[in-house]
């Protein structure tokens, strides 16, 4: 089993390399059809909504997986890939002050207008008053009290080589999207 393992990150690795854009996008897309279909399941449906699913799938595919890998390549060019204490900080800042309001925002629409199945009116009303404390949540996990997003940027800046950022960055993403389906249908059910 391990050796199957091993090739098998070998060859991803050698896709990562050869087709770097595609590879991302195609690992985006499936962590996020994971993330909903495990975040369904949580919630109690009995049947996958498969077109919710594949819109997910799509989001991961078409936009997280190329942004992140444009971003990612974008911030190393301003900071010119350094990896000491304050180049990371500066790093991590710049992304908790752009990427991140920006994600969460996307994912509050498509939670509202998909998931949800709400009008866009009831969307931007729902964003109004919901927007800060997802983003707070963002930044600081309430039940810890300690910072989640950043501390995340932190390792993948820190740690990870700029070809598994946008990967490490998907698999947490899952784990979040995740969180913040259960967290979004729970509010709904207590309101």
């Amino acid at each position: 089993m391990g050796a199957i393992a091993k090739k098998g990150w070998e060859q991803y690795m050698l896709q990562l390399q050869l087709h770097p854009l595609i590879t991302k996008a195609i690992t985006a897309g499936v962590l996020s059809g994971i993330s909903d279909s495990i975040a369904q399941k949580l919630s109690g449906f009995q049947n996958l909504q498969l077109k919710r699913l594949l819109l997910k799938v799509l989001v991961g595919f078409a936009y997280m997986g190329p942004f992140g890998h444009f971003f990612h390549k974008w911030m190393d060019k301003i900071f010119k890939g350094k990896k000491d204490t304050k180049t990371v900080a500066k790093k991590v800042l710049l992304e908790q002050l752009t990427s991140s309001p920006w994600n969460n925002l996307l994912f509050m629409l498509y939670f509202g207008m998909v998931v949800e199945g709400r009008p866009l009116v009831q969307v931007k009303s729902k964003i109004k008053t919901d927007y800060p404390s997802v983003q707070l949540t963002a930044w600081m996990i309430e039940w810890f009290n300690e910072q989640f997003w950043p501390i995340v940027g932190w390792v993948n800046y820190r740690y990870m080589p700029l070809q598994l950022r946008v990967i490490f960055h998907s698999v947490v993403a899952c784990c979040w999207g995740i969180f913040m389906n259960l967290r979004a249908r729970t509010r709904v059910l207590t309101k």
